[in-house]
């Protein structure tokens, strides 16, 4: 499951700023994202259609690397290791908010 393309659109401000800045602001995320363990995967799906593994697997995509190294930075630590201390089973409804935010992504699903 892809949680979205990589879409550019024409004369995007994003495409103008500094690979530094957008580096800084890039890791001060992530690093939000490594100290709020209690904001869950599912919900960060529900709410926005991403969550640390999609990031995690946009690192891989842009950094040529296999998807486990790119979660391991996103994460902090092995994917696996993570799950174990962070994860909880997603709800029935948690699942059905995250199909619908999703679906409002673009590209393919």
């Amino acid at each position: 499951m892809s949680c979205s393309d990589d879409r550019t659109v024409p004369n995007d401000a994003l495409d103008t700023l500094d690979d530094a800045v957008a580096a800084a602001a890039f890791r001060r995320l992530v690093r939000l994202l490594q100290h709020r363990s209690d904001a869950a995967n599912i919900d960060l799906m529900g709410l926005a259609g991403f969550c640390r593994n999609c990031l995690g697997d946009w690192v891989a995509e842009a950094g040529a690397m296999d998807k486990e190294a790119g979660r391991a930075i996103v994460h902090g630590m092995p994917t696996a290791e993570w799950k174990a201390r962070f994860h909880v089973a997603a709800t029935p409804e948690q699942l059905a908010r995250m199909e619908e935010s999703m679906a409002k992504n673009p590209g393919p699903r």
